[in-house]
């Protein structure tokens, strides 16, 4: 069974606690947050795992986060993990408690991003049937919630037109399941074969369903990992990546299926750029696609800090602001 990159994060060990904002930040840091700028041709959201560290040490509650994405942040826009209230799926009062909090805050619910039920991609059927099955309950909490769409992964072990083959049959039973309540689903590049931005878009092309799509992320494009030497947080740390697939080239190939777009950031250099990614041509590649709906900012580097606070990674809540700004900037003048 395939673990993929939340899969692992969420079953390691968690014992650091999150950081506090540095006492100096950066000029760059600085942005606007009681409203979306003018001259964007998108609207901003935040994906809940930005505050990874803060879920994991307990630090936050995760009924908070309409809040502190509204109030330290200034964004409206809500992408929840599943992985950070896992066993509320079917909870209907924490259910009813977040979807009030959203509203109190003038948010919108987008998605829930599902990790950890299962390989959507494999080839043995009773497998792929019991994952199919698992996602149910979150297609039901997104209707309760009142998003739109869920995240799936579409990963499996096996010949890469055989994972296809397994996963188009699983998206569709899910789409089936999901048009009951108007919910679609979406697959992002996030693990294995899906790293691959042409397999991902085949998969899409071949599938041409408009209830599923691509949620296109910056940075999940390494189709080749070392593995961790034991199931700890700073083995995965640990690891690189051996080969990546062109992140240019497999956001052109996403973008034309793109129900979403993941900003991805880790680490900034001293213009506030971030040193992974060309933002500015990630910008005009979705403005060409004629994109004008979620870029969701998420930042990665406050979970890295929690493992490596002598590092150079600024926490969380630095690392939304700073995103925030170079996307901002970014978006104009693409």
């Amino acid at each position: 069974m395939t673990l993929n990159r939340r899969d692992f994060l969420a079953s390691a060990t968690m014992g650091a606690a999150g950081l506090g904002l540095a006492a100096v930040i950066p000029d760059y840091l600085y942005a606007k947050t009681e409203k979306k700028e003018d001259g964007l041709f998108f609207k901003l959201a935040l994906s809940q795992f930005s505050l990874a560290s803060q879920f994991w040490s307990k630090k936050m509650d995760p009924l908070d986060f309409p809040s502190k994405t509204k109030k330290d942040f200034g964004i409206t826009g809500l992408d929840y993990c599943s992985m950070f209230f896992a066993d509320k799926a079917k909870d209907n009062k924490f259910l009813t408690e977040l979807r009030q909090r959203s509203a109190d805050n003038g948010c919108y619910n987008l998605r829930i991003m599902v990790d950890g039920e299962g390989v959507l991609g494999s080839p043995d059927t009773t497998e792929r049937t019991k994952a199919i099955e698992n996602h149910y309950k979150w297609i039901d909490a997104a209707a309760f919630l009142g998003c739109p769409m869920i995240r799936v992964n579409a990963e499996g072990d096996g010949k890469p037109e055989e994972v296809a083959k397994a996963a188009e049959d699983s998206l569709s039973r899910l789409i089936e399941y999901g048009n009951k309540n108007k919910i679609d689903v979406i697959v992002e590049n996030h693990v294995g074969l899906t790293c691959n931005g042409a397999w991902l878009a085949g998969l899409m092309k071949s599938l041409n369903n408009t209830h599923c799509g691509t949620l296109a992320d910056f940075g999940n494009f390494c189709i080749n990992r070392t593995k961790p030497e034991a199931q700890t947080i700073d083995a995965y740390m640990k690891t690189k990546c051996l080969e990546e697939y062109d992140r240019y080239k497999g956001i052109t190939e996403l973008m034309p299926y793109a129900k979403g777009v993941h900003a991805k950031s880790h680490l900034f250099d001293a213009d506030g750029n971030d040193t992974e990614t060309d933002f500015n041509k990630m910008f005009s590649i979705i403005k060409k696609s004629g994109f004008a709906g979620w870029v969701s900012i998420e930042y990665e580097g406050g979970l890295f800090k929690m493992y490596a606070p002598e590092g150079k990674y600024l926490d969380d809540d630095a690392g939304i602001l700073a995103t925030k700004k170079l996307v901002e900037r970014a978006g104009k003048a693409a």
